[in-house]
């Protein structure tokens, strides 16, 4: 597995086409939904498999609340693989590197099936479950 962060358009748009696929057409969120203003000012990352394939997409941006990760998506076919847990901590190293961090938290909203992943990062889940595009998620935080 390697991540990169996405530097060209096309490099995006394989990412979208990530997005789209999970997103989209497996979970059935719509696309109006998925994508959004934050586009532009969000950090972009792809992960690649052993063979250059592109197989997951992550992003983090600045918020009001802190900074937020999201978009965190691993196609069907490279769950299991790892590719999830190199996104999240290429992510978490990115957002260090970075600077900028001190007195933000750091959270996101975790669909429930992934809270096990982000939870072995340090991310803690906060309030009651809540519903966003039809899917259940905790916000998670990571002080």
């Amino acid at each position: 597995m390697k991540v990169i962060k996405i530097s060209g358009q096309a490099e995006l748009d394989q990412a979208f086409a990530i997005r789209r696929k999970v997103f989209v057409e497996e979970q059935q969120v719509s696309a109006e939904d998925e994508y959004d203003e934050f586009e532009d000012s969000a950090v972009h990352f792809l992960v690649l498999n052993s063979g250059g394939k592109a197989c997951g997409t992550a992003r983090w941006r600045f918020t009001g609340k802190g900074i937020k990760l999201e978009r965190f998506a691993v196609l069907a076919e490279c769950r299991g693989s790892g590719a999830g847990s190199a996104l999240v901590q290429a992510v978490l190293d990115d957002i260090e590197k970075a600077g900028n961090r001190a007195g933000k938290v750091l959270y996101l909203h975790a669909q429930l099936p992934a809270v096990p992943l982000y939870s072995r990062f340090g991310f803690r889940p906060e309030g009651e479950q809540f519903e966003e595009c039809g899917i259940m998620h905790y916000k998670m935080i990571k002080k």
